[in-house]
């Protein structure tokens, strides 16, 4: 196990924790690698959003009706 690492128990679907487990040996890794990985992916994914709503707060905003009447002007509705 690596250095520094902390210890959890997670309580899993027992058929998810089979295609854990069969797909940490098909690639050589542990189940923690697996699992970090994804919370890793699943971290970064969130940074990549908080950006991008941060980027588009300054955007004005359109309310629904509004919208809908673009659409019909465009010819879209």
């Amino acid at each position: 196990m690596p250095p520094n690492t902390r210890q959890t128990t997670i309580h899993m679907d027992p058929t998810l924790h089979k295609a854990l487990k069969l797909k940490a040996k098909e690639i050589s890794t542990s189940i923690s690698g697996l699992v970090n990985d994804a919370i890793r992916a699943s971290l970064t994914e969130d940074e990549i959003d908080i950006a991008v709503c941060e980027i588009r707060a300054e955007e004005p905003l359109v309310s629904y009706s509004d919208m809908v009447a673009r659409l019909k002007n465009d010819g879209i509705l």
